[in-house]
């Protein structure tokens, strides 16, 4: 069985975030990063890592800038603005409001059981 999981929309914007908290990174940083945070459950695809960090940018969220990777070869490095962090913050805040909410919800009732 494949325990990986699909990612929400709306998560993956926050993902990218937090891990560009941590320090600029090309997108197969991003991917590598998000992966290794989930111990192997997250895989971030091409396609929507690509079009999250194209809205992102657009947003005001991330700068762009070309640099050399340690291997030498250009890459985009993508770096999270003030406003990405004030996003993050409260992007991040919403989320763990949502799913405290979502667990509630999916909690048994008095005298149900566990699901």
């Amino acid at each position: 069985m494949d325990d990986r999981l699909n990612l929400l929309l709306g998560t993956v914007d926050l993902l990218i975030l937090r891990t560009l908290a941590w320090t600029p990174m090309h997108g197969y940083g991003i991917t590598r990063w998000i992966h290794t945070r989930s111990q192997g459950t997250l895989d971030l695809q091409d396609a929507a890592l690509y079009k999250a960090l194209r809205r992102l940018e657009e947003s005001g969220a991330v700068k762009a800038e070309w640099r050399l990777t340690e291997e030498g070869r250009r890459a985009r490095y993508y770096r999270l603005t003030a406003a990405g962090r004030r996003r993050l913050v409260r992007d991040a805040e919403n989320f763990r409001r949502y799913a405290h909410v979502v667990f509630d919800v999916l909690a048994p009732l008095p005298g149900e059981e566990a699901l």
